[in-house]
């Protein structure tokens, strides 16, 4: 019989009969979904058991500890309370361990294992798979082929540029806080050559704070781990919108870049040249032969200068010993040239900068999860497949490893002072250490120096910063100070 000649109650029965069984098989695999997050649920209790932690809710964890705390507050109340670890519940499936002991992090960055995969999924679409995200004998190729650019020797002709943008940056200092800005543009005619200013670029800018706090929003939301669902939430749509406004400003550099080495003899001309920036190695190693070449997708930033000048002011012990160092050691007048050798004769301010980014970690966290099982010096053990959150934050505020970590003391990093290899990682630290860290430093050393030298500065009272991590620190309310434009001689007037 043909199907057109099937009566239409037949063939409503037909359907009817086949309703039950999908019914049937959605139940089967909804209990099947059930069974498997049980079971991780009791594989995590059974993997973490020796790892003490607040009592969590079976459904959200932790999660209202925290939202009625604040991140930070409630993150110091632990490393108090709990030893060198504990647990955190993101939600019945999903815990991690916090560490924030020296002795802890050593032997976790001692180690090979894997960063945190599902960080790096969410942050992939905004930066590719550069050098951060990459893993095994492809990052270490990529990392040797990048490590020539960080030379002491290369990073020495940058230090003018950085002293340029910083004066660009503080020439136009009213109530914005340029240090993004600043930062930036540096980077952007370091590694780039780019000759343009992007300080006033304010669309680029607000894209890359905005995906910062996004990938931070969405690892503390169960339902936006899914990639369908986050995609049709409206924070999902305006990721995926900073993304392609953030690719579109790479992407061009790169383009503009690529067709000026392609034009007759300029290849060749580049190639000669003593220095090479870092787009010209990553341009080069696509155009060697046989060579496999990197990823174009790289962005660095920090937010250190601005916690730096929120500390260098005149209710702060070290704001006129700081300003006379930097003026008598580093510049004696605005029209100084300012070389590497400068920077090499400024370790008061050196010793500033590392207090603040003790106090103020550029990058609070950083996540791994075990390849293979490993014990901890104190005999507590975990099995591959747990996440590990290495606090920078909380190690830094660690009462244990530092004495009043609460109080801003710069002599913690005089010269000869001793402390555990591992009691202070601003860039990481092992084999995946940050590259770019003396590149980092540097910049870190110009901007604050030349902030110093042009202006006193004081903290507003009704606006006191509360730090927040994202995927860098920042400041919920911003940081403001109160300026004053010293003389021309450079020294204070009070």
């Amino acid at each position: 019989m043909s199907v057109s000649a099937l009566s239409p109650s037949r063939a409503l029965g037909g359907v009817s009969g086949v309703l039950p069984v999908v019914l049937l098989l959605g139940l089967v695999l909804v209990l099947l979904k059930a069974a498997q997050l049980y079971l991780r649920r009791q594989w995590l209790l059974k993997a973490l058991h020796h790892f003490p932690s607040p009592p969590s809710h079976w459904f959200y964890g932790h999660k209202r500890e925290f939202q009625e705390e604040g991140e930070l507050p409630h993150l110091l109340k632990r490393v108090e309370k709990y030893p060198r670890a504990c647990v955190r519940w993101l939600w019945g499936t999903r815990a991690f361990v916090l560490v924030y002991d020296p002795d802890y992090m050593k032997m976790v960055l001692g180690r090979s294992d894997p960063k945190s995969p599902i960080t790096h999924r969410f942050v992939k679409p905004w930066i590719g798979t550069g050098l951060l995200l990459l893993e095994g004998q492809t990052w270490f190729q990529h990392r040797r082929m990048l490590t020539p650019a960080f030379h002491y020797d290369i990073l020495k002709p940058y230090v003018g540029i950085m002293a340029d943008s910083s004066s660009a940056r503080t020439h136009t200092w009213r109530s914005l806080d340029m240090s993004p800005r600043m930062t930036l543009d540096t980077i952007m005619k370091c590694a780039f050559s780019h000759q343009g200013s992007v300080q006033t670029d304010q669309s680029y800018i607000q894209a890359i704070r905005d995906l910062s706090h996004l990938i931070f929003s969405r690892l503390r939301n169960a339902l936006h781990q899914n990639d369908l669902i986050y995609r049709l939430t409206p924070e999902g749509r305006w990721n995926h919108e900073a993304c392609q406004l953030a690719h579109q400003h790479t992407d061009a550099v790169i383009k503009e870049r690529k067709a000026h080495l392609q034009k007759e003899g300029e290849l060749e001309k580049v190639r000669s040249r003593r220095h090479l920036d870092f787009l010209d190695i990553l341009l080069f190693a696509r155009v060697s032969v046989g060579r496999r070449g990197l990823s174009l997708s790289c962005l660095t930033r920090t937010s250190v200068p601005r916690w730096t000048r929120s500390l260098a002011s005149p209710g702060s012990s070290i704001s006129r010993a700081s300003l006379q160092m930097v003026t008598l050691s580093y510049l004696n007048s605005r029209e100084s040239v300012v070389v590497q050798d400068h920077l090499d004769q400024m370790p008061y301010t050196t010793m500033c900068i590392k207090e603040a980014m003790r106090l103020y970690p550029p990058v609070p966290v950083i996540g791994r999860e075990l390849s293979k099982p490993i014990t901890f010096p104190d005999g507590r053990s975990l099995p591959a497949g747990i996440l590990l959150s290495l606090s920078i934050y909380g190690l830094h505020h660690n009462p244990k490893v530092w004495p009043n970590p609460e109080v801003f003391d710069p002599t913690r990093f005089a010269p000869g002072s001793t402390r555990h290899s591992h009691a202070f990682l601003p860039f990481s630290g092992g084999s995946r250490n940050c590259i770019g860290k003396q590149f980092a430093m540097n910049e870190l050393k110009v901007a604050v120096a030349l902030t110093l030298l042009r202006f006193e500065l004081s903290p507003d009272p009704a606006r006191v910063p509360v730090p927040m991590p994202v995927v860098v620190l920042r400041s919920t309310n911003g940081i403001h100070l109160q300026l004053r434009k010293l003389s021309d001689s450079g020294g204070d007037k009070d």
